[in-house]
């Protein structure tokens, strides 16, 4: 009797995606990456350090309610400029995205600014690629732990930075830091700091890439703004193909019906999330361009001529005319132009003050002896600038109007004043029970600087 050897076997369909290892690369889009990399993390690190005007340059104070940007401070009254600042930087994306791609991913997202540090302090302990592969592979010995240890401290030590920093721009770093220090932050710094320290720690040491594929929605809409005059990375297949293995002086490649390409496969081993630029435009393809420098390098040796892999647009690759500035972009450009204008407009005309008016309900008025009717209000000033400002309060409205209290007050910046004040008239300079009077609040030094309001003034019917 034969027994049958069971042909079943077990598939598990969710493959363990392997951890990537880009290789180091250097050339023009390398030096470019450096650059704004060695920029936006200075920037970071940098800004919640300057002061402007005695006041932290940056700072997002959410208890006060005020955004203090430079020499001006945005209230919640604010908000049409954040608004238009989110369109501004929308339109941006998609301005810049219907030009180059994903050049934004390429350079400054912060996601790819933060991993390509991680990969820099990683390639610093354990070496270079084939290092760092040959690293993982081998067993735990102490040596292994020593390097892991080493890394992953430092890679701790730069995301408690990172989170320590991106607090302080909500919490004036200068007293964040002496309570740090003291260890007397409060319940919800420490979380804080701790929440966006281990976010950097887990996103750019472990996820990288899988951000990009997986959680970034920037990669599933980006084809709705790419056309056929988008630059992109491209593979010249045309003169690339058949991709075959040579010499370097191998002056027939061609008469064997092979291409430039010599399939040495530098271009993935550079790649940050692990394609092959060949098999054509993908979604994970960041723009990075490091297939572009290590496959123009690999042509230097071979002595080809660069640009196998290069910035191109589908027309071009087709042999057809191609044009940065088509209706599209002009549509974004135009509208983009338009927000920016209204932006700086309204900042131009923007009042820095606010005034509030709220009249007492509990008595509707009030007869005084000699005849006057009075109601009695609340005033609030909110003084928007960075300065002390004295202020003039008025009322009018109705003949003989009086306003019974200190006309004049002083603000401090960012503060807000209440104060109370009466308001009479006699009975016949009005004709009905509730009655629309303005107050106004003016800059005693700036004229310009003037905001009304308007309330009710209530009295007997004659």
């Amino acid at each position: 009797m034969i027994n049958k050897v069971s042909s079943e076997r077990t598939i598990d369909l969710y493959q363990k995606s392997e951890t990537i290892h880009p290789r180091l690369v250097n050339g023009r889009f390398a030096k470019w990456r450096v650059i704004a990399t060695v920029l936006l993390l200075g920037l970071f690190y940098v800004t919640p350090w300057l002061n402007w005007n005695g006041r932290q340059a940056i700072l997002f104070d959410l208890p006060a309610r005020q955004f203090h940007i430079l020499g001006t401070t945005f209230w919640p009254q604010d908000f049409i400029f954040l608004t238009l600042i989110l369109i501004i930087a929308a339109l941006s994306l998609f301005f810049f995205t219907a030009i180059a791609g994903r050049i934004w991913c390429g350079l400054a997202c912060p996601q790819t600014v933060w991993t390509q540090t991680f990969i820099w302090i990683e390639r610093l302990v354990e070496g270079g690629r084939n290092h760092r592969i040959k690293l993982d592979k081998s067993p735990w010995t102490l040596r292994k732990l020593r390097i892991k240890t080493t890394k992953h401290f430092l890679w701790g030590i730069f995301a408690f930075f990172t989170g320590y920093t991106f607090v302080g721009f909500f919490t004036p770093i200068h007293d964040l830091t002496d309570n740090m220090l003291q260890l007397s932050l409060g319940p919800w710094e420490y979380f804080w700091v701790a929440l966006y320290s281990l976010a950097t720690y887990g996103n750019a040491g472990f996820l990288r890439e899988q951000v990009c594929l997986h959680m970034c929605p920037y990669s599933r809409f980006q084809s709705a703004m790419f056309d056929k005059d988008t630059l992109i990375i491209a593979y010249d297949s045309a003169r690339g193909e058949n991709r075959g293995h040579r010499k370097r002086d191998d002056l027939n490649y061609q008469k064997r019906q092979l291409g430039d390409c010599i399939d040495c496969q530098q271009c993935v081993k550079v790649c940050p999330t692990g394609i092959d630029i060949r098999d054509g435009l993908q979604y994970e393809c960041i723009a990075c361009a490091a297939c572009i420098d290590v496959c123009d390098d690999v042509m230097d040796q071979m002595g080809y001529d660069k640009g196998l892999i290069r910035y191109a647009t589908e027309n071009s690759m087709e042999g057809k005319q191609s044009r940065v500035f088509r209706p599209r972009t002009y549509v974004y450009a135009g509208i983009l132009a338009l927000c920016v204008s209204v932006f700086f407009i309204a900042i131009s005309k923007r009042i820095p003050v606010e005034l509030e008016i709220s009249r007492e309900r509990q008595s509707l008025y009030t007869e005084t002896f000699d005849g006057d009717i009075q109601n009695i209000y609340t005033i609030k000033v909110a003084n928007m600038s960075q300065a002390v400002q004295d202020y003039r309060i008025s009322v009018s409205g109705l003949p003989e109007l009086k306003l019974i209290g200190d006309s004049r007050l002083s603000v401090e910046p960012g503060a807000v004043k209440t104060m109370t004040y009466r308001v009479k008239t006699q009975p016949r300079n009005y004709a009905n029970k509730s009655n629309l009077i303005y107050f106004t609040v003016e800059s005693i030094r700036d004229a310009s600087v003037k905001r009304k309001a308007e309330s009710r003034f209530i009295g007997p019917l004659k």
